[in-house]
């Protein structure tokens, strides 16, 4: 059987009906989900800040204990060739083919420009001559070293004279080594030499009127033979340098710590500070709004009252209600009804004015004089507002 044109028509109405609550359906999911959209987003955005503030706070306080360590720890150690000259060779005597000690001028400063040595710190320099085992060194003896610092402008900051020698050796001891090292030596791996440490000063402090900026360092020896020189400066650290030199890691650690800790302090406080100062001003602003807008609400309040005739306002609708007789008043009676004026009093929406009180007095003269007197009137009324 072929479907009918109303099968049709039902299942288009059944179409259109399911459509509407579709949409509804949809727009409700679109809503319900927004919100927690709208919070993740937030918690993400406020994440990310969070990130990159504790970021630059770290590489601020990475940057401050770099900065710190660079200006606080001097330069541990130095190390300069010496290269010696003869200032003299014409010898009158043919002998010697040299007149004069071997001197070297050293530079104490880094690059040419910078100073090696820090005012205050002690420093240790030694020279370390490598020294061949010649005959001519075996028959030398001790031979005298000596160190002259001097300033930029040539003055004289120091003196210091050491004595060294070369250890002692046996033939047989030389002997043996030479036989024993032949390989090496025949190599060219290891040569005949020996080591001389030369301890010049212990403790070195540089002078701050007159920093050191070279030595002259001269061998008071004309048959010595040296195969190099090298002049060694090391800072003797003590206290807090001693420990930043010796454990970097855990001295950087701490230090990067501790700035960290002290920045991050200083950002949590200025926050709440701004935040505390916001509210305050948010709440003189909201007191003195409220205190502008009192005068408005007064106003608002006292326009009904004066058109609803509220109590407490001093006009009065008088009525002539009460007849009073009387002609002659005394001057007690006077002062009675000066004191029994009318006055109003609060009652449900309106003001009653209160009779005054007659004296016995006033009572019996009015009942004997009611025919010769004039008439006089007592009023009661109502208070009207204004």
């Amino acid at each position: 059987m072929q479907p009918t044109m109303e099968e049709f028509d039902s299942e288009d109405s059944g179409v259109q009906d399911v459509g509407p609550q579709i949409n509804g359906l949809l727009v409700q999911i679109l809503e319900t989900m927004s919100v927690p959209l709208v919070r993740i987003r937030q918690k993400l955005l406020e994440m990310a800040i969070l990130i990159c503030v504790i970021l630059l706070v770290f590489w601020v306080a990475l940057f401050l204990y770099g900065s710190f360590y660079y200006s606080f720890i001097p330069t541990a150690n130095f190390i300069t060739p010496v290269y010696f000259f003869y200032s003299r060779t014409d010898c009158p005597s043919p002998h010697h083919s040299v007149c004069s000690f071997p001197v070297a001028n050293v530079s104490l400063l880094k690059n040419g420009k910078h100073q090696v040595m820090t005012y205050g710190q002690p420093y240790r320099i030694t020279l370390e001559l490598e020294m061949p085992e010649s005959p001519a060194n075996r028959e030398l003896g001790m031979f005298l070293v000596k160190m002259t610092p001097y300033s930029k402008a040539g003055q004289i900051v120091d003196i210091s004279a050491r004595s060294a020698m070369l250890h002692y050796r046996s033939s047989l001891l030389q002997a043996l080594g030479t036989v024993v090292f032949s390989p090496m030596l025949l190599t060219g791996a290891s040569e005949q030499k020996q080591s001389v440490i030369v301890e010049l000063y212990s403790e070195f402090k540089d002078d701050s009127y007159n920093p050191t900026v070279g030595a002259i360092i001269e061998i008071h020896s004309q048959h010595i033979q040296i195969y190099r020189a090298h002049l060694y400066v090391f800072a003797h650290f003590t206290g807090i340098r001693y420990l930043l030199y010796r454990f970097p890691l855990i001295s950087a650690l701490i230090g990067v710590m501790s700035n960290f800790t002290f920045l991050s302090l200083i950002i949590v406080l200025s926050f709440l500070q701004f935040n505390l100062g916001g509210r305050r001003t948010r709440g003189k602003a909201v007191m003195q709004q409220e205190e502008n807008n009192e005068p408005d609400d007064l106003n608002d309040q006292s326009e009904p009252q004066d058109e609803g005739n509220a109590p407490g306002c001093n006009s009065v609708e008088v009525e002539e209600s009460i007849p009073d007789v009387g002609v002659e008043e005394s001057e007690d009676d006077s002062r009675e009804l000066a004191e029994d004026e009318p006055t109003c009093e609060a009652g449900d929406g309106e003001m009653i004015l209160r009779n005054r009180n007659l004296s016995q007095s006033m009572l019996q003269s009015s009942q004997a004089l009611t025919d010769t007197t004039d008439k006089t009137y007592y009023r009661v009324g109502v208070c009207s507002s204004c």
